[in-house]
């Protein structure tokens, strides 16, 4: 196994916290510490509960119930609004898990997390292999990088930092010092080059949208989707595993590692790209149609 990299100091936004990131952060800050005092399923249960009650009625619910009634037209008003409802109650607990993070064993026998396929990752390790571990943001995200890390593999992920410089320093303390933090922005590739180059391995969230990214199909709709992940995996010859979380009964989880994707070689380097990030938004796809109300709905992921 190849040793966890210690996290260098994330690369945050320099924008000065205003007022309202202040009072924002002071109020999560406060959240927080409840939810940290509480065992971990009473703290997933009161967030779900709370964000259940309150999500619905924010503005943002409006752009994800019409996300949903694009993606499944088939469905009534009422059964989106259960989706709706069953989203906020995942992002609450999420939120509520962040202060119980470093001390989820993800491997404990008998414990709260079920894993499958991890002998796709022990044999790219022991061929000396790259990987890609991609996911999306489904059930509890930080599930799939706590593994890697607890399984003894370097890793990094890309991920957005937040909009709020405070907030996110906060999330990062509670993502703990181990694996790399690579923030999106101009210095991302340089670094996720370097993480490979050094035999870290990759896992992103492979599910938002980039405006100036490829159009690939998702929900049949062309959605603009960063190519990235494909040009690495072609670039430095990386195996691309799928790694699917999901949520069972409140803080207890499945997390299932699947064989690499098929990567196409013709020659041309574009084409083959965007062939690998059709499979992997079809992945996404599949898993988000088996658990819709498990995945971030409010994410402007189409074109309006």
């Amino acid at each position: 196994m190849i040793p966890s990299a210690r996290t260098p100091a994330p690369n945050l936004s320099a924008r000065t916290p205003g007022f309202a990131d202040r009072l924002e952060a002071w109020g999560a800050a406060s959240l927080f510490g409840v939810f940290g005092l509480l065992p971990l399923d009473r703290a997933s249960a009161l967030g779900g509960a709370l964000a259940r009650r309150i999500g619905p009625f924010l503005g943002v619910s409006k752009h994800a119930r019409r996300n949903i009634s694009r993606a499944f037209p088939e469905l009534s008003g009422t059964e989106i609004g259960r989706v709706v409802a069953g989203m906020w109650d995942n992002l609450g607990r999420v939120a509520a898990e962040y202060p119980h993070l470093r001390k989820i064993r993800v491997f404990e026998a008998g414990g709260r997390i079920e894993t499958h396929g991890f002998e796709h990752v022990d044999r790219a390790v022991a061929t000396g292999r790259r990987m890609i571990v991609f996911s999306g943001h489904i059930a509890n995200w930080e599930i799939a990088m706590l593994a890697g890390i607890q399984h003894g593999i370097s890793v990094a992920q890309i991920y957005r930092a937040g909009n709020n410089p405070l907030l996110d320093r906060m999330i990062t303390r509670f993502r703990g010092d181990e694996g790399e933090l690579i923030p999106k922005g101009r210095v991302a590739a340089r670094r996720a080059i370097a993480a490979l180059r050094r035999g870290t391995h990759l896992t992103p969230l492979a599910d938002q949208k980039m405006n100036d990214g490829i159009p690939v199909p998702f929900f049949d709709r062309p959605a603009m989707t960063a190519p990235a992940l494909a040009v690495l995996a072609l670039r430095f010859d990386c195996d691309v595993l799928p790694a699917r979380v999901e949520r069972l009964d409140g803080a207890r989880f499945r997390l299932t590692v699947f064989p690499p994707l098929p990567v196409t070689r013709s020659g041309d380097f574009h084409a083959d790209a965007a062939a690998l990030m059709t499979r992997v938004n079809a992945t996404l796809e599949e898993w988000i149609r088996d658990r819709p109300e498990q995945w971030l709905w409010v994410h402007r992921r189409w074109p309006d």
